[in-house]
């Protein structure tokens, strides 16, 4: 594991920004899984800037590594949706280089994948409950691959900020699950904000437990964590 604590968001940002650009150069076939949510804005803004009408990256494909329908609209889901409108459109990303995670192919996901060379790098964020991806506290176990997590009532008015009204929360979504992130050969986790500094301290000094499913993520063999200083406030062992 490998920990960087920047002094402000838009270092943080640079440094997560860096690790994948340098990723994306090289003369083969790329894939990455990108996170939509408010941490990566600042990331995908420095990307565009690099990215937009540079054919040499059109060696970088893009995946989502979770998805929320809108319930009962024929439309993209929520996070492809962001991604699009966060950075896939405005990079000028082909659409032959975008795959999609989605309600239908979840079940095939894994091994579709598998098929692509996997995935060379996923960039993800915490979520303040410790969640990744949307492998959420008391839902997830940590043998799980691409699996659909229904949605209980409690979790549904948290879905309206997400799909903007009741009528459309689904009743279930699909994440990457544990296993399937564990098989990304680098993962990349950003954080910033005071308000995540206590759950970031649970996971990255805490026990491992699926109650706090982001604790598994120090784990693995290439893991970059980058914090900025809020985030990392109530850490101990740095």
């Amino acid at each position: 594991m490998k920990l960087i604590i920047t002094k402000t968001y838009e270092e943080m940002s640079g440094i997560a920004v860096n690790i994948l650009m340098g990723l994306m150069y090289q003369n083969k076939r790329v894939n990455l899984s990108i996170t939509a949510g408010s941490t990566p804005k600042e990331i995908y803004r420095q990307m565009i800037a690099q990215v937009k009408g540079k054919d040499y990256f059109d060696n970088v494909h893009y995946y989502n590594f979770d998805e929320i329908p809108f319930k009962g609209l024929d439309r993209e889901g929520v996070t492809i949706s962001n991604l699009r409108n966060d950075y896939l459109t405005p990079a000028g990303i082909k659409e032959e280089n975008i795959h999609k995670l989605t309600m239908e192919n979840y079940k095939e996901f894994d091994e579709m994948l598998e098929k692509d060379g996997g995935l060379d790098a996923i960039l993800m964020g915490m979520g303040a409950d410790g969640h990744f991806c949307g492998n959420l506290p008391k839902l997830t176990k940590f043998g799980n691959k691409t699996y659909m997590v229904p949605i209980a009532e409690d979790l549904k008015e948290l879905m309206v900020g997400e799909v903007g009204d009741i009528k459309y929360v689904p009743d279930s979504f699909v994440t990457m699950g544990p296993a399937s992130v564990f098989a990304v050969k680098k993962l990349i986790l950003a954080v910033n904000g005071k308000h995540k500094a206590s759950i970031v301290k649970k996971a990255l000094e805490g026990e491992v437990t699926e109650d706090v499913p982001s604790s598994l993520l120090r784990l693995h063999p290439d893991i970059t964590i980058i914090l900025d200083e809020d985030a990392a406030s109530e850490l101990e062992l740095v």
